[in-house]
């Protein structure tokens, strides 16, 4: 793989070099610039994909991951060349036209060589091509047939020449060697022969004892020994491990966003927020005259909402209804709601009673996008009936979210309803980016004066 990127960088650079000269120009100069320039950008391209293991099995067959790794390494070795090059006063030797057409060429053909590359690679896998190391495995009787260790061994460069399995009961017994001993010696007879390069036990972790003797028998054998996970370990390996000090562990759920995550759409919240202030303070300050020249107390109505972490905080709305609930019982608003005011009515149609949480955001109690906060009465209730009801609070909180953008804003009148909203909302935070982030956005403001559940 390493050498079909470098002969495609090369021949793509001259080649780009090239037919741009000839087609600007009419001559072609400087050929060995291009060409020295050329083995330099294959060189660094392929120590960073090596750097990143982009060159492993597993990580061919993961296409996704190869086109991210491929374009954000292209694009950046790109701009770190033009910018040394820029630095050193060399970019001068170098014809605009022929860097971009290279860029472009480049990433085309190198995209195109890795999808041909991961089918090939995944059908290999399939099929055995690999399977060159001869290896033997010893199994807990029932584990074999109902672990995917022994196909995933075939697949990545083992060739199992014989499967010795070793009943439950044998296992647990500290007469293992023993009553077992013929079947040992008929098993290192048949490694020395058929020149076994290693040997797998696929054993409960929990039979420590058996392990250890197994071992020791094997110890005449010149070869590694590999203990499998058992299906019961295997699941919660399967998650990162982190190296915690001197002990390792299995991240077994991870933050749902990452340090750098959260810094981005923290920036995020911020740019936003403080621009939206900006634009709406004419329309917050004429609701709030309106809301005092209409109805009876204050302009800004505060609740305790639960955010991230299930933390409590003061929720920042205009008021549009004659009452102020906020204790353990609290009603929904229902269409044609006589607590709602006249003006009110209006605000929560078309969403501009949520804008003073434009300050929560500030304060960080808050995002734009986010699980919408439900009132602190109506949380403890849904937490009790909705099983994975708090998950909602691994994220802050937001002003809009994924459910509203897809029909679940406003009342939620069945548990069913309420199920949905919780589901889409599980789904954003699986699956946040800040381009999900700027859809919500935008498609927030196209449907904040059509959407009809708003009362």
């Amino acid at each position: 793989m390493a050498v079909i990127d470098a002969v495609l960088i090369m021949v793509s650079g001259i080649g780009c070099a090239v037919g741009y000269l000839l087609a600007s120009a009419g001559v072609v100069g400087k050929a060995d610039v291009y060409a020295g320039a050329s083995v330099l950008v294959a060189v660094n391209f392929i120590l960073l994909m090596t750097v990143q293991h982009g060159y492993r099995l597993k990580n061919i067959t993961n296409l996704s991951r190869t086109f991210r790794l491929t374009l954000t390494t292209w694009t950046g070795l790109f701009g770190a060349l033009l910018a040394i090059a820029f630095t050193m006063k060399v970019s001068e030797e170098f014809s605009r036209g022929a860097a971009i057409s290279f860029y472009l060429v480049g990433l085309a053909l190198l995209l195109a060589s890795k999808a041909i590359a991961e089918r090939w690679t995944a059908h290999a896998l399939r099929t055995g091509a690999f399977a060159n190391g001869r290896a033997l495995m010893i199994a807990e009787f029932g584990l074999a047939s109902s672990s995917n260790a022994v196909d995933e061994l075939g697949q990545h460069g083992y060739r199992l020449m014989r499967v010795m399995e070793i009943p439950p009961k044998e296992l647990a017994s500290p007469l293992l060697l023993s009553s077992q001993a013929a079947r040992f010696e008929e098993l290192i007879a048949f490694a020395r022969e058929q020149r076994i390069e290693h040997v797998f036990l696929l054993i409960n972790w929990s039979r420590q004892h058996a392990i250890e003797s197994i071992l020791d028998v094997l110890k005449i054998l010149p070869v590694p020994v590999h203990l499998v996970p058992d299906p019961n370990t295997a699941r919660f390996l399967r998650y990162p491990l982190q190296d915690t000090g001197n002990t390792l562990t299995a991240e077994l759920r991870r933050a749902p966003l990452s340090w750098k995550e959260r810094a981005l759409k923290r920036s995020l919240d911020l740019m936003g927020a403080s621009l939206a202030l900006l634009v709406f303070a004419p329309v917050m300050l004429v609701t709030a005259l309106l809301i005092k020249l209409t109805s009876k107390g204050p302009v800004f109505f505060r609740q305790t909402r639960n955010g991230f972490g299930g933390r409590a905080f003061r929720i920042f709305k205009f008021r549009t209804m004659r009452v102020l609930e906020d204790g353990p019982t609290i009603v929904q608003a229902q269409k044609d709601d006589p607590r709602v005011t006249r003006i009110g009515k209006w605000l929560r149609k078309t969403s501009i009673d949520e804008l003073p949480q434009l300050f929560n955001v500030l304060q960080g109690d808050m995002s734009l996008v986010g699980p919408r906060p439900h009132a602190a009465a109506h949380n403890t209730e849904y937490e009790q009936i909705i099983g994975n009801y708090a998950f909602r609070h691994h994220v802050k909180p937001g002003i809009t979210g994924w459910a509203q953008v897809n029909g679940y804003r406003g009342e939620t009148r069945t548990l069913d309803m309420m199920q949905k909203r919780v589901e889409l909302d599980i789904w954003y935070i699986n699956n946040w980016s800040v381009r999900l982030d700027l859809i919500i956005i935008v498609r927030t403001a196209l449907t904040a004066f059509t959407q009809a559940t708003a009362y």
